[in-house]
This record gives structure tokens, sequence and C-alpha cells, in this order.
């Protein structure tokens, strides 16, 4: 039996960053925000997701954004998103 998350961390960064050692961090994000399962499915067929101004339909198994609206807007040519898992507790994975 599968969980699907109820919450994720979306990462919005540069599409390309030249010498970059491993995926990108919130530290690194260009905007990021907390999103949390809405209980409805996309237009993709994948679950639901919205928080901070952030609406996207997630594949919870690959973690793929299948579509995204940042403040009621596609993102800007250049920019792509990442999916961070948040522990089920909410605390910070940093510590």
């Amino acid at each position: 039996m599968t969980t699907i998350p109820q919450r994720f961390e979306i990462l919005v960064v540069a599409e390309f960053s030249e010498g970059r050692a491993g995926p990108p961090t919130a530290a690194d994000a260009l905007r990021s925000a907390l999103v949390e399962a809405t209980g409805q499915t996309g237009a993709s067929g994948y679950p639901r997701y919205a928080g901070q101004g952030m609406v996207a339909d997630i594949d919870p198994v690959t973690r793929t954004v299948e579509a995204l609206t940042v403040d009621g807007e596609e993102l800007d040519y250049g920019l792509s998103v990442r999916v961070v898992p948040v522990p089920a507790d909410g605390a910070d994975r940093d510590g």
C-alpha cells in the first residue's frame, strides 16, 4: 500500500546552473512554497497541491510536476521546478 504524501516543498530555480553539485536547496531557489494536498485531482490526472501562491499537479511517486501556476501565472521560460519531500511531522529538514 502506497501512501500519497500530503505536502511537498516546491522550489522554482533557474533551469541551468553551471558548476552546480547536487540538487538545488531552498536557499538557492528564486522562490519556494510549502504546498499541501487539496484532495482534488488536477486536469493532468494527478493530485493537486496548493499553498503560498502556488498550485501544482504532482505525481507523488516520481515527484514530477505535471502542471504549475505561481500567483495564477505560468512560469517564464528558463525557470524549472524541483519538488522536495517534507517530513510527515512538518519538521525542518535542516535541523
